[in-house]
């Protein structure tokens, strides 16, 4: 474990698995933290790759009282982690709110961009406008633990054990309450321009029953990039690597294994 220090003599906690195969950084959703990705760390590791994984400005073992908690910040969060381990070459994966994070990497590292993965990703856009990223805060602050188990509940479209949703929830509940502030950015967010000028290959996972990002989305992706591939999960919702863990993880190595 180790901690980025931050602007604002806050930290950001983060975990780099070294390996000898190409680096992949691991970015996830809104309110959650790196834990959700243990399954596809352990993945990664055995087939050769490197890892980094971080929390979020506000998340997991990251500083809650964080100034600064936009997607702009938690992005250069994410390069500085990158420069701090000398890591020139890296494939971004990024989930959901992590989408759009990892595609603002990918417009700042430009060519150190190997490729770019986009999971169930709020990017280029998002379906919610800025009325409903205002609408969810209002539900949010009242009683942020029915809200957060409530949403856990809602991450999966195909049936998950309940211990899953207890699991989801307890990393969600981990976040401190200025977390809430990351979704502002989300309402009407527009990063066509990045993805069409990224030049690194794409791969975007949508699942077909997502309730949270619109599958969409996932199209708009595919279109708007030059070199990308589409990958949609039937019947999956907006956590493929949980719900359909071979589906998600077996394009996810072959894309990898392309590269080279």
């Amino acid at each position: 474990m180790a901690y980025l220090e931050i602007e604002d003599g806050g930290r950001v906690y983060y975990e780099y698995r070294p390996g000898p195969r190409q680096p992949v950084m691991l970015i996830h959703g809104w309110g959650m933290g790196c834990r959700v990705w243990d399954a596809t760390i352990d993945t990664l590791a055995e087939a050769g790759h490197a890892t980094i994984a971080y929390d979020h400005r506000g998340c997991g073992l990251s500083d809650k009282d964080c100034a600064d908690i936009s997607i702009d910040a938690i992005a250069r969060d994410g390069v500085a982690i990158l420069d701090r381990l000398g890591i020139e070459n890296v494939v971004l994966n990024g989930w959901s709110l992590g989408g759009a994070v990892a595609t603002e990497i990918a417009a700042r590292i430009g060519d150190r961009c190997a490729g770019l993965v986009l999971t169930c990703a709020a990017s280029p856009t998002y379906s919610g406008t800025p009325e409903d990223v205002r609408a969810t805060e209002a539900a949010y602050r009242p009683d942020r633990a029915t809200f957060l188990k409530n949403l856990s509940a809602a991450v999966c479209a195909k049936p998950v054990d309940p211990a899953v949703i207890d699991w989801m929830w307890s990393i969600f509940m981990q976040q401190g309450a200025g977390a809430i502030r990351s979704l502002h950015d989300l309402g009407g967010i527009d990063q066509r321009a990045l993805l069409a000028e990224l030049s690194a290959p794409v791969l975007v996972f949508r699942g077909t029953a997502d309730a949270i990002v619109s599958p969409e989305i996932g199209e708009l992706a595919a279109q708007t990039a030059r070199n990308a591939e589409l990958v949609s999960l039937e019947g999956v919702g907006h956590a493929p690597f949980v719900e359909d863990f071979e589906g998600y993880h077996r394009p996810l190595l072959g894309f990898l294994d392309r590269l080279g």
